[in-house]
Parts: C-alpha cells; structure tokens; sequence
C-alpha cells in the first residue's frame, strides 16, 4: 500500500506576553474566542520586511488594542499542522512587552475576548502548554535576569 506524503511548508510567527502591575500582582494579557473556549497570546506572521520584533509589535498592537515596549525575547514553540493539503512546521518567536498606551477595547475582530488575568489564573486559562511554559519563561526573566543590586526595569520581587 502506498502512502502519500503531504508537502511540507516552513511557517514564522511572532507574539507577546504582555504584563503589567496592579499594586504588587504581575497580570498577563491574554485573548481569548467564543469558538471553542481558546484563550491564547497575540502572535501573527511577519508583513514584507518586517522583522520578527517588529511583527510581535504590530501583533500585539493589532490583536489587543495596546502599544508595547519591547522587553526581551523569551523564546520561541515549534509544532507542526496540516491545512489544504499542506504539513507545515511552525515556528513562533515571543517577545516580552511592557504597555505603553492603546486601550483593550480596541482590539480587533480576530478574537472575541482581551483580558488581563493574574499571572497564575492566566496560565490556568491558556490553553496550550506551549504557551503556558512561554508566560512562565517570561515570568522567570523578570525575576532573574538582573542581578541583586542591579535595577530590574521588571519590578518583580526575587
């Protein structure tokens, strides 16, 4: 018996983990569609020309109605898919962000939901794991990638 193999497709995206401080709790933006109950980052693919920076940026701007300082790169998930007869393997970089302006109710139709959760239900929510172990590396920046002494532009407690 003879298989057919679907062609393969390499795929780039690239997102956020938006934070902020309410007092002392670390909130993490997170978007969220009535289909399904998917609650995820904001992540998309790169325009013509843009760098992966710039399209995490232009991601999170588009898809949670917030301007971002770019923080750090955090890192990037891997998985393959099948759509229309093609197998893609997909990379997606993610980016930590800060926000400096725009509103949440200005985010557009791609989801149905923004909003921020603390740090520990927001993880709760998401749901892929991929995604919950990136808020986890960005928490883990926060807390660790400046050292004693040092200022830590996160704010995180040690």
């Amino acid at each position: 018996m003879m298989t057919s193999k679907l062609p393969v497709q390499k795929a780039v995206s690239a997102g956020g983990v938006v934070y902020k401080f309410d007092g002392d709790n670390l909130k993490i933006l997170i978007c969220g569609r009535r289909d399904g109950n998917v609650w995820g980052l904001p992540k998309g693919t790169p325009e013509q020309g843009e760098t992966l920076e710039e399209t995490a940026a232009r991601e999170v701007n588009e898809e949670t109605g917030l301007k971002g300082k770019l923080q750090d790169k955090i890192g990037e998930i891997n998985y393959w898919f099948s759509r229309n007869g093609t197998r893609y393997n997909k990379t997606v970089h993610f980016y930590l962000f800060s926000p400096t302006g725009g509103s949440i109710e200005d985010h557009d139709p791609e989801f149905d939901f923004v909003a921020w959760f603390p740090w520990d239900e927001a993880i709760k929510k998401l749901t892929y794991r991929d995604e919950i172990d990136m808020v986890n590396k960005a928490l883990n920046i926060m807390r660790t990638k400046y050292a004693p002494g040092q200022e830590n532009p996160y704010q995180v407690k040690r």
